[in-house]
């Protein structure tokens, strides 16, 4: 491939992951269905725990799909554009960041769990399952979102480590911003003012 077009194609494909990234589903799924804003409740995260909170499972589970497919879509276009794994690692980085940080809501986002879901089922599908495993685990046992998703993501480096190393920077980086990102909920769950479902 000549190189200036590699080099377009990875921008817009960078582009095109945080503009995908950047559309909080939790906000239109939740007025479709005339549920509560779900910034304005719980942990007032935009995100399928906080549409459960409000609406209950279907629609949490709609809101958790599409997050996760606005992740999956354009890494799996970066597959098929033939780009290396180490640019669809970015692609998948520009996804989460834009969830986090979209451009859309005034930069004010979400956690970027369900979108590091679908980007990994694509990247790392081996990895990426066992995560979910122990996400599934710790939240059937303690019923709390963040912690399940903190401990699952934070396992994410030693995971990939063992079954796809090729991924280990993409989840040692996902693992710093997914702690970074529920920080004021660590912070709550060390205080025991952590909602529980």
């Amino acid at each position: 491939m000549d190189a200036s077009l590699q080099a377009t194609l990875i921008v817009l494909s960078c582009m095109l992951a945080y503009a995908s990234g950047s559309v909080l589903f939790a906000v239109p799924v939740s007025r479709l269905w005339r549920l509560p804003d779900p910034r304005l409740i719980g942990s007032g995260n935009p995100g399928a725990t906080n549409v459960y909170r409000g609406g209950g499972a279907v629609p949490a589970a709609v809101t958790l799909t599409l997050d996760a497919l606005k992740g999956a879509l354009p890494v799996w276009m970066a597959q098929a554009a033939g780009l290396s794994v180490y640019v669809q690692a970015m692609v998948a980085l520009c996804a989460v960041t834009g969830h986090m940080v979209p451009i859309f809501y005034r930069f004010q986002g979400g956690k970027g769990v369900a979108t590091a879901l679908g980007c990994g089922l694509v990247l790392a599908p081996a990895t990426t399952m066992l995560l979910a495993l122990i996400w599934l685990v710790i939240m059937w046992r303690m019923r709390i979102s963040a912690l399940a998703s903190v401990v699952a993501l934070g396992s994410g480096p030693a995971i990939s480590a063992l079954f796809e190393p090729h991924t280990l920077p993409l989840f040692g980086l996902l693992a710093i911003v997914i702690v970074i990102r529920h920080r004021t909920n660590l912070i709550r769950l060390a205080q025991g003012r952590e909602r529980r479902f």
